[in-house]
């Protein structure tokens, strides 16, 4: 199937409240301009070089999300145009992309990574250091960003239950987390190719999908 058609059988399955992410990492710039030409508009990638050359070449008027680990003395290069950094997992990264933010004269959105899998390997926090994080005086200062939500990985495995779980524990976190912010909290970012009809279902209300809009990565 093409692309466009791709799309438009994820989107069948989709509710309305939930926002689809199109992880276009490793894809060039022409198989986007085939999904955007199908009306997709955000697009996520995972590292920076890649997202600054894409953005610098596809229309104006996509929304771009970094949904990949993000090093500090990489945050400059995207602060004057990301729509949503999804990968927030630690307290200098925060505060680092404050500082760039304001340098912008922006406010920029952010999902707070939080580590639910069993894979030692994936980045996130923990959820006991982000609430006290949260909590802190640290945090208070900052202005320039907005917290939008959570973000997280599922284990990856076969094994249906150790992903429901993952991604209920998720679900949970965000919940415990909305009074802490405004009616701006509102996205909980969960799911990918394999599992996102499971991560919808447990409350997912953002999925990121790659291999099922564009098939196989081009390393």
């Amino acid at each position: 199937m093409s692309i466009k058609d791709n799309l438009s059988a994820i989107r069948t399955t989709l509710p309305a409240h939930v926002t689809l992410v199109a992880v276009s990492k490793f894809h060039p710039a022409e198989r986007i301009e085939q999904a955007y030409a199908a009306g997709q508009r955000t697009f996520g990638e995972s590292r920076v070089q890649e997202l600054t050359t894409k953005q610098s070449v596809l229309p104006t008027d996509i929304e771009w999300h970094m949904i990949g680990h993000l090093q500090t003395n990489k945050v400059r290069a995207i602060a004057p145009f990301v729509a949503l950094i999804q990968s927030v997992d630690s307290a200098r990264l925060t505060e680092c992309i404050d500082r760039e933010a304001a340098r912008c004269g922006r406010v920029i959105d952010c999902l707070m990574e939080i580590h639910v899998a069993q894979e030692e390997s994936k980045s996130g926090w923990a959820f006991d250091e982000l609430v006290r994080y949260l909590h802190s005086e640290a945090f208070a200062a900052l202005h320039n960003i907005r917290i939008r939500g959570v973000m997280g990985m599922a284990t990856n495995t076969d094994d249906k239950q150790i992903v429901r779980e993952d991604f209920e524990h998720l679900a949970r976190c965000f919940r415990e987390l909305a009074p802490l912010f405004d009616e701006h909290f509102d996205t909980l970012s969960m799911g990918m190719s394999d599992d996102y009809p499971l991560a919808v279902e447990c409350g997912s209300t953002m999925v990121r999908v790659g291999s099922s809009i564009f098939g196989t990565r081009e390393y």
